[in-house]
This record gives structure tokens, C-alpha cells and sequence, in this order.
């Protein structure tokens, strides 16, 4: 499955990246950035972290809704999934994102 990386830039100036199905669906939300290097890295990091369980946290909200948090190694939040009705739904993204994160190509429209 393709997939990419969109690249934006928030009305503070501060830079930050989706993950994005084929079908255009958000998987996964970053952190923002102060810098576009910082933006490459944190990409990287995705790609590297992604197909690994156990760096997935699965939460419920207070509103009984379900997403994720993916983190790097040391336990830095890399990025954070969409709400999802059911956990099985919240499952499916992060089959998802562990698929499509590691070969998704890189869109920049942060200019």
C-alpha cells in the first residue's frame, strides 16, 4: 500500500506531518516542529519505529473513544492516531500505519 508523509506548516509557523493512507485517510498525526530539519528527523523516526508493536499505546479517551500513541524508543511521542469508534477500528489504523509508514513517500507542502 502507498501512502505518504504531507508535510505542512501551522499558522505559528511551526512545521508538523500526517501520515496518510492511499485513501487519503489520516493514520497518524506528528508533534510540531520548530525547524523543517527536525520535521525529516521525526519522519524518520516513524519510518523506523512504525512496524514495531510495542511502540504503539492504545488509549481510550474520556469520551469512550479509541486511538493510539506511537513512540521512539526512549519513549518520545512521535506522533498520535485519529479517534476511532471501537478499538478494532483503532487496530486496523495501526496495522495500517505499521505498513504504510515504512516506504511512504514524502509530499512537502509546508512553503
Amino acid at each position: 500500500m502507498a501512502g505518504q508523509f504531507e508535510i505542512k506548516r501551522s499558522s505559528n509557523g511551526e512545521f508538523f506531518f500526517n501520515l496518510t493512507a492511499p485513501n487519503g485517510a489520516i493514520l497518524l498525526v506528528s508533534n510540531r516542529y520548530s525547524g523543517r530539519s527536525e520535521v525529516d528527523s521525526g519522519i524518520n523516526s516513524v519510518k523506523a519505529n512504525a512496524p514495531i508493536d510495542t511502540r504503539y499505546q492504545r488509549k481510550e479517551s474520556s469520551a469512550g473513544e479509541f486511538y493510539f500513541l506511537l513512540k521512539a524508543v526512549n519513549g518520545l511521542v512521535l506522533g498520535r492516531g485519529e479517534m476511532y469508534p471501537s478499538t478494532a477500528a483503532m487496530e486496523n489504523a495501526i496495522r495500517s500505519t505499521k505498513t504504510i509508514a515504512p516506504t511512504a513517500r514524502i509530499v512537502d507542502n509546508s512553503s
